[in-house]
């Protein structure tokens, strides 16, 4: 019941979507030139986005912000983003700043131009936002990482008492509690910390109410609300388990298993399996996996406390985790399994992208704790053998009268000189065998030395599995670097030109820096500067570049260049084919000074 509740608060509109949102289009496109200003700027993404108050920074020809409306969804279209413009726009290059917060909960920014009228002689590097904050960074990852380790301690410790049934719980009431603090303390931290850590300022604006406000609706607000919903609830419920081992019943075992799920779901619903491909099989695999991270680690650890005290049943307590460690690293290499193809997409990935690169590191531990918990598998078996197979290893010894035969002896076999039927020791009296409780103590403590590295190894792989849930999925990538915005421009290209006319003359000697936008078939526009031998720009009578395609036969072509005061511009410069082309440029530095010089350019398709 409580599952399904949570389920349904957490899901509310929740469709498939790309894990990370990549900008599918904007509107002007990356790199246009318009004749009228827009009235809006439109951005389009593979997946529904969350708005900041100051998702929108256009900055104008002369490097100024430009005053725009509030972000809002266009056409209530949750996987766009628009901000409107003033009613006049002057001419030149405007630079589009953005950010935006992807259902995965990870925020996400970038930047784009477009022209109005013509393009800026000199452009500036784009502000895409504030940078993000290093110190609200850092708290934030060590609350997401406290959380984790607090919820596997919390999970694992009461499935330990619950399943494994110890006579003595007592050791694990101070290490519960403490992880149920931990957890609601980094937990309220993560909802103070989020709406800084989506706009990338300090943590002083943690305490802003209408940031808070806006952390309260979004859907990581919602579950990290959930979360403390859940802890009240398992607070009541450890507090009724404590001390009542009589009603461990199926009932309490049911109870107990709907809030371990419905804590697991808390991260499952905010995090990747919420967006991306197959979110409803996605979603289950992360809950199974959090629950077996969770019953292990958390397990490892009151085994380990448990272990501390000699007592009577550990030859059970001790198998039946060991079978339920077994069934729970079976579940986290079958969930693993599929989460990592899942966010990989590719086996290029695995090698080539930060997130495989984890997961590599990932896998690493794991193979380690494998082999650290092989080791504890054998001195658990050890461990298990009940003690009565032990003793039965000893003959038994029942005092005989002096001069009786012996008892194990063979019929007429003289005895020695300690007890019948028994060999000597060294002083001449028979040999006691070893104690069988001494060999259980120093089983134990081998098996303790053993789970202490797990739990340290076991720890390290929480780690990186943190920063694994913070980083872009190598699918999620690999799909925003196809997903170029449509209609947009593809990256421009850069030429400088130098010349030497052979004169004595200031401009006699320089460079043209010509820039082709966007150097591919069709329409392409131009824009070209002097620059004189004091690398200062420099006004020249005539420039003019052309166009020629040898291996067809096409050219030269005029690209018919304008002087624009201090540059020389054309946006209709139309190449039909692609290929290497040859880009002629002459400089006419006087009446009768001028030089060409031929540099090869490829269009592209």
């Amino acid at each position: 019941m409580l599952l399904g509740a949570v389920l349904v608060l957490l899901l509310a509109g929740a469709a498939p979507a790309s894990a990370h949102a990549a900008l599918r289009a904007t509107d002007p496109d990356d790199g246009s030139v318009l004749r009228q200003a827009p009235r809006h700027v439109t951005l389009t993404f593979t997946e529904s986005v969350g708005l900041l108050d100051d998702s929108f920074r256009v900055f104008g020809p002369d490097q100024r912000r430009v005053h725009t409306g509030e972000a809002t969804h266009a056409d209530g279209r949750s996987d766009t983003a628009r901000v409107g413009l003033p009613g006049k726009l002057a001419q030149g290059t405007y630079t589009v700043a953005w950010r935006v917060v992807s259902a995965d909960s990870h925020p996400v920014s970038g930047a784009f131009s477009f022209s109005v009228g013509k393009r800026s002689a000199t452009t500036f590097q784009a502000d895409t936002g504030p940078p993000e904050d290093p110190l609200t960074r850092g708290l934030h990852d060590a609350a997401r990482y406290l959380a984790y380790l607090a919820a596997a301690l919390l999970v694992g410790m009461a499935a330990f008492a619950l399943l494994c049934r110890p006579a003595d719980t007592s050791p694990l009431r101070r290490p519960l509690t403490a992880a149920w603090w931990t957890l609601l303390g980094s937990t309220a931290a993560l909802l103070l910390l989020r709406a800084p850590y989506e706009s990338g300022t300090g943590p002083a604006s943690a305490f802003d109410a209408s940031a808070l406000g806006r952390t309260l609706t979004g859907r990581p607000g919602e579950a990290l609300l959930a979360r403390l919903v859940v802890l009240l609830l398992t607070a009541v419920f450890l507090v009724r388990l404590a001390g009542r081992r009589e009603r461990r019943g199926p009932a309490t075992l049911a109870t107990g298993t709907a809030l371990a799920a419905a804590l697991a779901l808390t991260w499952a619903a905010a995090e990747h399996a919420s967006a991306g491909i197959q979110v409803p099989l996605a979603m289950t695999s992360s809950v199974l996996h959090l629950l077996a991270t969770g019953v292990w680690l958390g397990g490892l650890v009151a085994l380990l406390l448990t272990l501390r005290r000699a007592s009577d049943d550990l030859a059970e307590v001790v198998p039946r985790f060991s079978r339920i460690a077994f069934a729970s690293v079976t579940v986290l290499a079958v969930t693993g399994l599929y989460q990592s193809w899942r966010g990989l997409g590719s086996l290029f990935a695995l090698t080539n992208t930060s997130y495989g690169r984890l997961l590599l590191a990932k896998l690493a531990g794991v193979a380690v704790l494998l082999l650290v918990a092989g080791y504890s598998r054998r001195w658990t078996q050890r461990l298990a053998a009940p003690a009565a197979a032990v003793r039965a290893a000893v003959p038994a010894r029942v005092p005989q009268p002096v001069g009786a035969p012996a008892e194990h002896g063979e019929p007429g076999e003289p005895e020695g000189p300690g007890k019948p039927g028994e060999p000597e020791g060294p002083g001449g009296a028979a040999e006691e065998p070893p104690a069988p409780d001494a060999d259980r103590d120093d089983q134990r403590r081998r098996l303790r030395r053993s789970v202490l590295v797990e739990v340290a190894v076991a720890a390290v792989v929480l780690m990186i599995t943190t920063v694994l849930t913070g980083t872009l999925p190598g699918r999620a990538q690999a799909e925003a670097a196809e997903q170029a915005p449509a209609g947009s421009l593809p990256p421009t290209t850069e030429t400088t030109v130098p010349f030497d006319t052979g004169t004595a003359a200031l401009a006699g000697r320089g460079a043209v820096h010509v820039t082709l936008d966007p150097a591919r078939v069709g329409e392409n526009g131009i824009q070209a500067v002097v620059y004189g031998s004091d690398t200062g720009l420099v006004v020249v009578p005539e420039l003019r570049i052309t166009f020629t395609l040898p291996s067809r036969k096409i050219g030269p072509i005029d690209a018919e260049l304008t002087d624009r005061g201090g540059y020389w511009s054309t946006n209709s410069v139309n190449l039909p084919l692609a290929g290497d082309w040859t880009m002629k440029t002459t400089v006419r530095v006087s009446d009768v000074d001028q030089v060409s010089v031929e540099r090869r350019v490829r269009i592209e398709p």
